[in-house]
């Protein structure tokens, strides 16, 4: 399968579950397309207000409105200027009604017309519920509602990656169930980036206006493997 450069995504949307997971999976290829010129959205289903990895430190009362502002200082650095909120509840996406959350997300891939969707898979990356139900809205708004041009991408790991991370955390840390990431060989792959130098900085910058989610994990990977953590970019066809 030929591997397409971010450059050559044209029109990107981003279609996400809570600030962060944008970065996380996305925040190289986002800027490269910006830096070549063209357009990027992002969608946002729900503003975090559930996800306080410290109580104390991030009490949920106001979890929300630090979340927004963390999002808006990783799309700067990104040069994302394009931003959506769903504003579905944190932790309550499973419940949303499907068709409802699907015509949205379809109203929005019509009036952005995107070259390139990006997004969940069906295992949502994580197992975690929000991200499954985005996938699900996503992928059944996308064939009625995309340009007849337009690529649909599935965010996921070579094993490669998934044994690194292994060996650097405890997955129950990020992993929302017993099962292990969903990973797709380097040879099935539509888009594997793989971030260094300037690029690898940026994005690491980025994540770090986001400390309300990434402070835990970066004190407990160390600065070297978080990196090397997010260095990988991977996407597959459905």
């Amino acid at each position: 399968m030929t591997v397409i450069n971010p450059a050559q995504l044209g029109t990107i949307l981003g279609v996400w579950a809570h600030p962060d997971d944008e970065a996380y999976l996305s925040a190289g290829i986002m800027a490269a397309a910006v830096d070549a010129g063209n357009r990027v959205v992002c969608v946002t289903a729900t503003r975090g207000e559930a996800g306080s990895l410290d109580l104390v430190k991030w009490p949920p009362e106001t979890l929300a409105s630090v979340r927004e502002a963390e999002l808006a200082a990783c799309l700067a650095v990104l040069g994302v200027r394009e931003h959506i909120w769903l504003d579905y509840p944190d932790g309550g996406c499973a419940d949303v009604a499907a068709e409802e959350a699907t015509d949205r997300v379809a109203e929005i891939i019509r009036d952005v017309e995107p070259d390139t969707v990006v997004t969940f898979g069906p295992d949502g990356m994580t197992w975690h519920a929000d991200h499954i139900a985005v996938s699900e809205w996503t992928s059944a708004a996308f064939p009625h509602a995309a340009p007849d041009n337009a690529r649909l991408l599935y965010a996921t790991k070579t094993p490669q990656w998934a044994d690194g991370f292994l060996a650097a955390i405890d997955a129950d840390q990020v992993m929302m169930s017993d099962q292990l990431p969903p990973v797709t060989p380097v040879e099935d792959l539509a888009v594997n980036v793989r971030l260094e130098g300037p690029a690898l900085d940026r994005k690491y910058k980025a994540m770090l206006c986001q400390p309300s989610q990434v402070e835990s994990l970066l004190g407990a990977m160390g600065e070297e493997d978080y990196r090397s953590f997010l260095a990988d970019e991977s996407f597959r066809l459905p």
